[in-house]
């Protein structure tokens, strides 16, 4: 598929904005993982395999915010405007838009309280406010976003439009969303849904997926909410025909720029299959037949802890043709299944599969090109020399233990569409990978941080995996951060701080 530009064109050094900026050559980071498919793949001139380490760490930039941070920072250039804003939003409800260069808060929104653990059953985010990435709408000049805001009558899902240019709430906002949605003859229980998938825009309309709180507690399903914009209010909604199906991954709602596709977790209470363990293939109305073109399940779907934690990634291969338009979707047991996107084969029949890591998949993939064959690079929790054979290792396993890492799998078209590993290499963390290349293919990177782990920026090679840049350590990063590729850096959200990185004066 065609990855959109998404970084400025400028030129190195990189901590210096420069004060002309037109804002056709800074581009809208509008969406979590650059684009509407997850690609993950943003261009920035200038960032090649020589230079990639002489990036640092600008320690002038502030980034200061309240709250921790799970969701992905975007980018917004306002028309006219010098320079553009890094958009972030918190656990305390916060949303805040960021100078791009130095850091400081051009505005800043509160949207209510927050949630504490002890309003709901479980979970492990304390306290709970934006978790999901919101999305941005520049033609309406709007930012959409789900908060959990804790008032007099208990836990509330309140799905806010703010002003891009000040963080005002646009008419018609917040929607409540069990009211929205009872408006409509459909029960939502705010109490058991959580949101942690990144919004998605399609159509015109704004999709937001919901699943439940860490230790699956009440009885929560994986929703999928489509709201209508011009009157704020939902015009649908699609969920499992059973509880659970929960809509777990970071990435949300993927598309392929015809049909949505989320990844559901199992099901409970029910023999027969009912939407859990799969890929969906929804339709912009959300009106959804349980016909076996248009959802994927494994055989052994009825296996608790299978699929949920990685989002679809469409892929379309670059020398087209009849198998060239695929879906990837990775599991909690560290399988990789390869699904042919027209028609998604229902229960038990991928293109192909395999296993690619020791342990589970719990992050976001990033796709980039490499000749005729596209790479996926996805962070896994352990790796094994029987998975990463030593040909294919940037760094050495130790021995016969498994380490968690980075693995890169190649995608290939002929004769028929199949994947094998490109490459692994160790690296400590559970942070969504992103690739960067300075023009449409050249000089690939592929950048994670090891969140939860060792804590730092790492830049690998993306034909081979070998390290090119690895940062000093980062304070407060959350599991599953993704780094946001925009205005010639590279900007990585913590507890309370973004940091920035761009090379040296």
């Amino acid at each position: 598929m065609r990855f959109a530009v998404l970084a400025a064109l400028v030129a190195v050094p990189l901590l210096a904005v420069p004060a002309a900026y037109a804002a056709d050559d800074d581009p809208t980071v509008a969406t979590y993982h650059a684009d509407a498919a997850r690609s993950g793949h943003y261009v920035v001139p200038g960032l090649t395999w020589a230079n990639a380490a002489g990036l640092r760490r600008d320690a002038a930039f502030d980034g200061h915010v309240p709250g921790h941070i799970y969701a992905q920072p975007l980018y917004w250039h306002p028309p006219g405007a010098a320079r553009g804003l890094v958009i972030v939003a918190t656990e305390d409800n916060v949303v805040a838009a960021l100078d791009a260069t130095t850091g400081s808060t051009v505005w800043q929104r509160s949207l209510g309280p927050a949630t504490p653990y002890a309003a709901i059953d479980c979970g492990n985010i304390d306290p709970l406010g934006i978790t999901g990435t919101p999305v941005i709408d520049a033609p309406r000049g709007a930012l959409y976003l789900d908060a959990m805001v804790d008032g007099d009558t208990g836990p509330r899902h309140l799905i806010y439009g703010l002003s891009l240019a000040d963080g005002a709430v646009l008419p018609g906002w917040p929607v409540d969303v069990a009211v929205t949605l009872r408006a409509i003859g459909m029960a939502f229980d705010p109490r058991t849904q959580n949101q942690r998938g990144a919004l998605a825009l399609a159509g015109g309309r704004l999709f937001v997926p919901f699943g439940g709180y860490y230790g699956l507690c009440g009885g929560f399903r994986g929703w999928v909410v489509g709201l209508s914009l011009d009157k704020p209010a939902a015009f649908g909604a699609w969920h499992p025909s059973a509880p659970g199906g929960g809509i777990w991954a970071p990435g949300g709602i993927a598309s392929d720029g015809r049909d949505l596709f989320v990844v559901t977790n199992a099901t409970t209470g029910k023999g027969d299959w009912s939407g859990g363990n799969a890929v969906i293939r929804l339709p912009p109305d959300l009106h959804w037949q349980a016909a076996p073109q248009d959802f994927f399940a494994p055989a052994e779907w009825h296996a608790w802890g299978l699929l949920g934690r990685v989002n679809p990634l469409p892929l379309d291969l670059p020398d087209g043709g009849p198998g060239a338009a695929l879906l990837v979707e990775l599991t909690d047991d560290g399988r990789a299944y390869l699904i042919d996107r027209r028609d998604l084969g229902g229960i038990g029949h991928p293109l192909a599969v395999q296993q690619v890591a020791a342990d589970r998949i719990a992050t976001s993939p990033a796709a980039y090109r490499d000749g005729h064959d596209m790479l996926v690079a996805f962070q896994a929790a352990a790796l094994s020399p029987a998975i990463c054979p030593a040909e294919a290792t940037a760094t050495g396993l130790r021995g016969a233990s498994s380490a968690p890492g980075v693995v890169a799998l190649r995608i290939s078209g002929t004769p028929q569409p199949a994947m094998r590993i490109a490459w692994c290499a160790e690296l400590s963390g559970e942070g969504g990978a992103i690739v960067t290349t300075s023009d449409a293919a050249a000089d690939p990177i592929v950048w994670s941080v090891g969140a939860e782990g060792d804590n730092r920026l790492h830049g690998l090679r993306g034909d081979t995996g070998q390290a090119v840049f690895v940062s000093d350590t980062l304070p407060g990063l959350r599991h599953f951060t993704t780094i946001l590729a925009a205005a010639g850096r590279l900007y990585v959200a913590g507890d309370g701080q973004v940091f920035a990185f761009g090379f040296a004066r």
